[in-house]
């Protein structure tokens, strides 16, 4: 192994668990560390750099209070509600527990259930599986496909991309008020609460008082927004909310739909099994109720459990980590629009009019393949960031033309003010001099470098 890679393991591979995950380097700023902090990553030019996470947007590194509380479920692990011994008493405990923390996390009111299911995409499935049969769903086709594709297709009215906040209360306004002409069924309008895309937040008071206006119903694809800002189903006016533990720093496999009780009482379970059932008999089933109904089988305790204890660390730590964000988004967003030929995507603003939003930048750069952009950011100067179409191909071929592709930089807690000022500096480069290494493409496979000799392997972690 070369003296490269030999610091790199020695800096990213510790050979034995630390007797406390709060060994983990801490940052300065006064918002929670993740466990990631400080990794390294071998470039191209023979360095060892701190690994820049700026793909907060697809999934995001456990908290260190996330990774400690893990740890110590693990210690007691035992089956929920199924078992009178000290360990399932205290892991059912602790799982019961951590569906109130979720609750108050996301300000749910009365008559309302916590379900606890894999991810985003689960969740919103959860719901389409409990709609009345007929419900007519309105959603915008600017959303991530886990909001676009879960619902009926006979009975989903898709609504173009608006321009604006104004364009898309109104769009809603006027889809629900042809409706309700002709019909008086259930409704539910899907709202996104900050774009994949472009970071930027939606209206979701508005759009939610215009539901409820036509007697709609709302939910809120928060799986961008929970990791960023204060969730509020009660102030928003909203009846359900969905999002994913992995996105909030709790990579251990739990998502959450929260919202009203009614529908999901109704319908038979998402997952008949065990849990789901209360008394089983050769001819009847009786089923359970509350969240217990659709959450058959053994339940990812210890994913519910790191998801409330991430929630509990978000909300304490609202107001620093939104300043943090807003400072380090700031950079890369006035310093990637400040160079030639690099354009940064929008839905409802505008570089002129921008909207307020969490810290996702979405850029192209003139005369380059964005999977050689992100290839190149990666492979010379240590940064991660994402390339594609973000599972949202209808606003991406509605703002970058069929087929187009972008670069998306999305920040977090892992993310430092020096990997916000590395990012604009490499793309800086990138423009005015282009890469400083050959690059081959490869069909099906993408952009490598020409004789890239470093190791990026790893030892299996078991």
């Amino acid at each position: 192994m070369s003296s490269v890679l030999s610091t790199l393991a020695a800096t990213r591979q510790p050979k034995s668990l630390p007797a406390s995950l709060s060994a983990v380097r801490t940052s300065a700023r006064a918002t929670p560390a993740t466990v990631s902090d400080g990794v390294g990553v071998p470039t191209l030019h023979h360095t060892v750099v701190e690994f820049a996470n700026l793909d907060h947007g697809a999934t995001a590194p456990a908290l260190v209070g996330v990774a400690e509380a893990a740890e110590r479920i693990l210690r007691t692990y035992g089956s929920v509600h199924r078992g009178a011994g000290y360990a399932s008493r205290l892991t059912t405990g602790w799982f019961e527990e951590a569906r109130s923390e979720v609750a108050h996390f996301v300000g749910l009111g009365e008559d309302s259930h916590v379900v606890f299911t894999r991810n985003t995409t689960d969740a919103l499935a959860l719901l389409a599986h409990v709609l009345p049969d007929n419900a007519q769903v309105f959603v915008f086709e600017s959303v991530h496909h886990a909001a676009l594709l879960p619902w009926p297709a006979e009975r989903t009215t898709r609504l173009s991309v608006p321009s604006s906040p104004e364009a898309a209360i109104a769009t809603v306004d006027a889809a629900l008020s042809r409706f309700r002409a002709t019909s008086d069924a259930p409704a539910l309008v899907v709202i996104t609460g900050a774009c994949n895309v472009t970071g930027e937040i939606w209206p979701i008071g508005e759009l939610a008082a215009v539901a409820r206006s036509h007697g709609a119903r709302s939910v809120v694809d928060a799986a961008q927004l929970a990791p960023h800002r204060v969730i509020d189903v009660a102030a928003w006016g909203v009846d359900y909310v969905a999002f994913s533990g992995h996105k909030m720093y709790a990579p251990y496999g739990a998502g959450v739909l929260a919202g009203r009780a009614d529908w999901l009482d109704a319908a038979d379970p998402y997952l008949p099994a065990g849990g789901a059932s209360k008394r089983v008999t050769t001819d009847d089933v009786e089923w359970s109720e509350g969240p217990a109904r659709h959450e058959g089988g053994t339940p990812n305790a210890v994913g519910a459990i790191a998801l409330a204890a991430a929630a509990a660390k978000l909300r304490a730590h609202s107001h620093a980590i939104e300043n943090h964000e807003h400072r380090v988004h700031g950079i890369i967003r006035d310093g990637l629009s400040a160079l030639p030929g690099v354009k940064i995507l929008h839905v409802l603003g505008s570089d002129d009019e921008p909207v307020d939003g969490v810290g996702v930048t979405t850029f192209t750069v003139d005369g380059y393949d964005p999977t050689l952009v992100a290839q190149v950011l990666a492979d010379e100067h240590g940064i991660a960031v994402r390339d594609g179409r973000f599972c949202a191909h209808l606003l991406c071929d509605e703002r970058l033309g069929k087929g187009a592709t972008a670069v998306r930089a999305s920040i977090g807690l892992a993310t430092t003010v020096e990997h916000a000022h590395r990012l604009v500096a490499a793309v800086r480069a990138l423009v005015e001099r282009g890469p400083a290494f050959d690059y081959v493409h490869t069909p099906g496979i993408g952009w490598a470098p020409v004789g890239d000799e470093r190791d990026l392997s790893e030892p299996r972690p078991w």
